[in-house]
């Protein structure tokens, strides 16, 4: 710019005439020389006789442009670092303003373990033996667990005192059959010997046109298994075996079950038995067929629902059906009589403690005890079926149940009081009720601010081990 200009500009008062004096360079040769320029390359202003270099300003002007682009210009991946960072200090500033007068992080365990204690000092000095005496102590961090210790101590001796293990009245057979006809006219009593999955076959009336998923519940009511069963449906005509001018589908159901209990890992289990090619599962991980959606209901506080016939249940094993039914074809064109290694799993974590529903189908017993709990039904079709039970301590389950399904404001205290809370309910149930009539106790469980209920089902659950699991656990003794 500066060694284009070659001209001067003379702006005069407002009573003058404009002025306009060649300079070098310009087009015409007759011209004067510029007596404000005398020869240098400058852009003058004359206002109000006031003289101004417009270079001058021009410059400033252009320094102070490039300052600003510079900071536009700022690399991509520094700005979103600024942006990230900004992020992260909102979040943890919210973060303690949300937990208020707590001295502790926002979701800080309460777990301290005696091999890692918090005082350095200790470790050099104490012995093994000594470390078994801090084990125990509560965190002096945990203000609320110090000050509440002895009370919930008392809560939980009174508890435990009044802790009976009774033996359950079994119900026979026919009265399982009166609370669900359908069910039982569905499932046979025999299976075919020559699979280890209990499978059977059963006639298909519809022609091969017809939809056999259309009415599935679990399809209607989760879209997201709908590309699941629209592959079945292709293939399903093809798996159907034909004799007499008829036409037969293979039924079966899971060989064993992993019922439980919540955050010990059943998810982890299921996802490395699945590798197994001789395990096959259902085309979801968890149905709660048996506790949950064979009553209609998908969330109890949402109410009840159509409940979901035990043939929407049967659909869910078709892909292991149809493996197992190549396999018996192909076996019996061969070797009659060989016999199917697949085995069909099913992994729903409520099968163990969820019998919630009792009250809305069954009637009430005197005892306040459920005359029906979901291993009656399994055992009475199933009674060599393996159970496969995944514990974990049960404080550490809890916390960990806590922190999935508590909503806001999570940290040590809180999970404290709230158990407190829930600890003191049950103790006040314990007073008038036995142990199962408290666990089963709906109006109890839903007024629990944590689902302490479970670490209660795990002490009288021997009912289910003793009688469903019988090749796989043999007794199980319950510690209080």
């Amino acid at each position: 710019m500066r060694h284009c200009i070659n001209c001067c500009i003379q702006l005069l008062p407002k009573d003058a005439h404009k002025q306009q004096v060649g300079c070098r360079g310009g087009p015409h040769h007759g011209h004067q020389a510029c007596p404000t320029c005398r020869g240098e390359n400058k852009i003058l202003f004359h206002v109000d006789s006031k003289q101004m270099n417009l270079l001058a300003v021009l410059e400033v002007r252009t320094e102070g442009n490039e300052s600003w682009g510079g900071i536009l210009r700022f690399k991509k991946g520094k700005r979103c670092s600024l942006l990230f960072g900004l992020i992260i200090m909102t979040l943890v500033t919210a973060s303690y303003i949300l937990s208020g007068a707590h001295q502790e992080p926002l979701i800080s365990s309460p777990f301290h373990y005696g091999g890692l204690p918090s005082n350095p000092s200790l470790m050099d000095s104490e012995n093994p033996s000594d470390m078994k005496d801090h084990h125990h102590q509560p965190s002096v961090n945990n203000i609320s667990y110090l000050k509440d210790y002895p009370s919930i101590k008392l809560i939980i001796n009174s508890i435990t005192a009044r802790i009976e293990f009774t033996t359950r009245r079994l119900p026979d057979l026919e009265d399982l059959k009166k609370q669900e006809l359908h069910m039982f006219s569905v499932i046979p009593n025999k299976f075919l010997p020559n699979s280890k999955s209990p499978c059977w076959y059963e006639e298909f009336s519809g022609r091969n046109t017809t939809d056999p998923y259309l009415t599935n519940s679990y399809v209607l009511y989760s879209k997201r298994f709908r590309s699941t069963f629209d592959a079945l449906r292709k293939a399903f005509w093809g798996h159907l075996a034909h004799a007499h001018g008829k036409h037969f589908r293979l039924r079966c159901l899971p060989r064993f079950y992993i019922i439980g209990q919540p955050k010990c890992g059943t998810t982890d289990l299921y996802d490395r038995l699945r590798l197994h090619p001789e395990v096959k599962f259902s085309a979801i991980k968890e149905p709660h067929w048996w506790t949950r959606k064979r009553f209609g209901i998908v969330r109890l506080r949402d109410g009840l629902r159509d409940r979901y016939p035990v043939e929407d249940y049967l659909d869910l094993f078709d892909l292991a059906a149809h493996q197992i039914h190549q396999g018996l074809q192909a076996s019996s064109a061969k070797e009659e009589g060989k016999m199917n290694k697949i085995i069909i799993g099913e992994a729903s974590a409520s099968t163990m403690w969820d019998n919630n529903a009792w009250t809305f189908f069954y009637d009430n017993s005197t005892d306040g005890e459920p005359p029906f709990l979901t291993q009656d039904f399994i055992h009475a079709f199933q009674p060599d079926a393996r159970l496969i039970v995944m514990l974990r301590d049960p404080v550490e389950r809890l916390y960990s149940d806590y922190l999935y399904f508590a909503s806001s404001n999570k940290s040590a205290d809180d999970f404290h009081e709230k158990v407190t809370e829930a600890l003191q309910l049950f103790e006040n149930c314990m007073l008038d009720y036995s142990l199962r009539a408290c666990v089963y106790n709906n109006t109890l469980n839903n007024a629990m601010p944590v689902r302490t209920a479970q670490c209660f089902i795990m002490q009288h659950r021997s009912d289910l081990m003793c009688k469903c699991c019988s090749p796989l656990f043999t007794s199980v003794k319950t510690e209080t």
